[in-house]
């Protein structure tokens, strides 16, 4: 087979033959850095996007007189399509390619996060948001294949930890700019803003990302993607990802579509511009999505699961107490704990399949924003019925699932170390 086929270069010396070395990106080398820096700026287009309107919801049940389970399908609508478009958006990455895709995908987008603030109605928001989300589709899978790809295997969890860690600034800067835009000019403007970021975001990216040297055209036909899904469904291992990611997705998506109601209320009574402010929370995650594959590689896949999973359940314990301190220390280890595991969870599922790297990954992040639509859903209802604990319940519910998971997993390994039937 000859090095273009297999994806590495060689150097052959006429007396004798020198080691193939593998030509792929890795930390310190031509191309990593540009690389890395185009698609943490595609995560962060992609976050700002996504959640744009969760730290508004109040301001949006104001000016359409809605309550929260209402004003939460502005999340939710774009999450749910997301999820719904993403496994069709890998094929079309599979076929024309990652950068093409992720290219189309930010550029329709944007264009959408610039009518949103125009959006007449909340039904008429919630159909901008859902397209916005189903174009954004074309992202987080097509992210991790490209990675995959093009990254050498020991840098894979550092390099989609740094997308992930994009996803967290994202999420962040996006929550913290609407929170005071809107104080000052109301939540139009707001989301405003954050689409004009988008496009610069889009366009940095498109300029910088290399050209993918690895990635070989697949086929479209629904016969062999049916196949490719129905294998990636067969496998217990990537089962069980999908459905760490899809928890760990509830416990935030809930958490954090309903925490600008709770600090509106009594005994906080903070302003718009305080809340958004909330969200630099979000550094944690940066931190802790950056740095999980070094918590891999001392911990271990599991181990590192559980402490993402007794970190995020610690934080929704602490955020019980009636002081704002405690609170934000609560959404700082929720922060940290979610953003580990799912970088853990992610990179795991690139390393685990072989064939089909994008819908394996489409499958995990369809399953990450079914999560998410679920949370923000689930969590406004318990918080309509029985407020900030009713939240904090179905996240932990959500953790326990996280652990009762991860430890089938762990005797699944011991029946494969020992030989018996997993």
């Amino acid at each position: 087979m000859s090095p273009a086929s297999t994806g590495a270069s060689a150097v052959v010396d006429a007396r004798s033959p020198v080691p193939v070395t593998d030509s792929r990106m890795a930390p310190g080398g031509p191309g990593y850095r540009r690389m890395s820096f185009a698609l943490f700026l595609a995560g962060v287009a992609t976050f700002a996007l996504l959640y744009s309107t969760q730290a508004l919801l109040p301001l949006i049940s104001g000016e359409f007189g809605v309550a929260a389970s209402e004003a939460s399908w502005t999340v939710a609508a774009a999450t749910g399509g997301l999820a719904l478009f993403v496994l069709p958006m890998s094929a079309l990455s599979e076929r024309f390619g990652r950068r093409t895709v992720m290219t189309g995908s930010l550029a329709v987008a944007v264009t959408v996060g610039l009518l949103v603030p125009f959006a007449p109605s909340l039904p008429a928001l919630v159909v901008l948001r859902a397209v916005q989300g189903a174009a954004l589709a074309g992202l987080p899978a097509s992210a991790t294949a490209y990675l995959a790809e093009e990254v050498r295997p020991r840098a894979l969890v550092t390099a989609i930890g740094l997308f992930v860690a994009g996803n967290s600034v994202g999420g962040m800067s996006g929550r913290v700019i609407t929170g005071w835009v809107a104080q000052e000019w109301g939540w139009r403007v707001a989301v405003g803003v954050i689409g004009a970021i988008a496009v610069a975001c889009a366009v940095a990216f498109r300029l910088l990302l290399p050209a993918p040297r690895h990635f070989a055209a697949g086929s479209l036909k629904p016969r062999v993607l049916l196949g490719t899904v129905r294998e990636h469904l067969a496998n217990p291992l990537l089962c069980r990802l999908y459905a760490i990611g899809a928890l760990f997705m509830t416990v935030f998506g809930g958490v954090y579509t309903v925490i600008g109601y709770r600090l509106t209320e009594a005994p906080f009574s903070l302003p718009q511009g305080i809340i958004g402010s909330i969200f630099l929370v979000y550094l944690v995650g940066t931190v802790s999505a950056s740095t999980a594959g070094r918590l891999v590689g001392r911990l271990g896949r599991r181990g590192a699961l559980y402490l993402a999973g007794g970190t995020t359940a610690t934080g929704l314990a602490v955020s019980l107490a009636p002081s704002l301190p405690l609170v934000l220390l609560g959404l700082v280890l929720i922060t940290a704990g979610f953003f580990a595991g799912h970088a853990v969870a992610s990179s795991a599922v690139s390393k685990t399949a072989t064939t089909g790297r994008a819908q394996a990954s489409a499958l995990y992040q369809s399953a990450y924003y079914i999560g998410s639509s679920a949370g923000s859903t689930v969590g406004a209802i318990a918080f309509h019925a029985g407020g900030w604990a009713g939240t904090v319940a179905v996240g932990l519910l959500a953790v326990l699932g996280v652990v009762t998971i991860t430890v089938i997993g762990s005797r699944a390994a011991r029946a494969v170390a020992v030989g018996q039937p997993a």
